[in-house]
C-alpha cells in the first residue's frame, strides 16, 4: 500500500457515476471521500464571483492562490443530499457550486494547463497521509500515479444522458434527454481531447461498465476488490 496508507484513484466520464459510488464506498471503508471536480467547480465560482472570464488563466491562477479551498465527508449534521462537503475561504459553499452554469464554468477551467496544474498540487497534499478515493478525469495518472487501486467508471452515452438529465430535473432545471446527450457528448470530446491531461484509460485500471449496474452493485464490487487487496 502507499506508505500504508490506501488510495483509490478513480477516473472516468460525466454522469458515470463516481461521485456517488466514491461516496458510498468512502463510508464504507471509512476513507475520505475527494471529489477532485468540486475543485474546479470552486475555481469557476471564484472567477464567476469576481466577474472574471474564464478564460482569464493568470487572473484565475492568483485567484486560487489567495483562496483557501477544503473538503471533509459530510457530517451528521450535513445529511442533506451532497456528496461532500467543501470549504472556499471557511464559507461552505457544496450547494452553490452546484448550479448548472458554475458546472459549465468548471469544465471550461479544466482546460486550462496552469490551473490544473496548482489544483493537481493541492488534491496531493490532500491524500497525503490518507487513505482515500479521490476521484476526477486525471487521477489514476496525473494526481495519484501509485494508487493501490485505480479504476476507470463508465456508462453507455444514452445511459449517462439520462441520470444527467435526472440531476437537473430534480434540481428543477427544465431541458430534454436530446439536449442533455449532446451536451455529454460536447463534455467527452472536450475532457477527452483536451492538451493538458485528457480523460483517459491507463494500462493497469480495472474498467468497470456501470450501465447495466445499479450503484450498490458496483459499490460492493469495489469493496469486495478493496479488502481483498488489504488483506494480503
Amino acid at each position: 500500500m502507499t506508505d500504508s496508507f490506501f488510495h483509490i484513484a478513480i477516473d472516468g466520464p460525466v454522469a458515470a457515476g463516481k461521485g456517488t459510488i466514491s461516496r458510498l464506498a468512502s463510508k464504507k471503508l471509512q476513507f475520505l471521500y475527494v471529489d477532485t471536480g468540486a475543485m474546479y467547480r470552486m475555481t469557476a465560482f471564484l472567477a464567476h464571483a469576481n466577474k472574471i472570464p474564464y478564460s482569464k488563466e493568470n487572473k484565475i491562477v492568483e485567484l486560487i492562490k489567495n483562496s483557501t479551498m477544503e473538503m471533509r465527508n459530510p457530517t451528521k449534521d450535513e445529511q442533506d443530499g451532497r456528496l461532500t462537503t467543501v470549504f472556499l475561504d471557511g464559507e461552505d459553499v457544496s450547494w452553490k457550486i452546484r448550479t448548472k452554469e458554475i458546472g459549465q464554468g468548471a469544465s471550461k477551467v479544466a482546460i486550462l494547463s496552469e490551473v490544473r496544474k496548482i489544483l493537481v498540487k493541492k488534491q496531493k497534499i490532500i491524500a497525503k497521509n490518507k487513505n482515500v478515493i479521490m476521484e476526477g478525469r486525471d487521477i489514476t495518472y496525473k494526481v495519484l500515479p501509485k494508487a493501490d487501486l485505480k479504476i476507470y467508471l463508465t456508462a453507455k452515452t444514452e445511459e449517462r444522458a439520462k441520470r444527467r438529465l435526472l440531476q437537473f430535473q430534480q434540481k428543477g432545471f427544465s431541458t430534454s434527454l436530446e439536449e442533455v446527450i449532446s451536451s455529454v457528448k460536447r463534455r467527452d470530446t472536450r475532457d477527452m481531447g483536451r492538451a493538458t491531461d485528457p480523460l483517459k484509460i491507463v494500462p493497469d485500471a480495472w474498467e468497470i461498465d456501470t450501465s447495466d449496474m445499479d450503484i450498490e452493485e458496483v459499490v460492493d464490487l469495489i469493496i469486495e476488490r478493496v479488502n481483498k487487496m488489504r488483506a494480503k
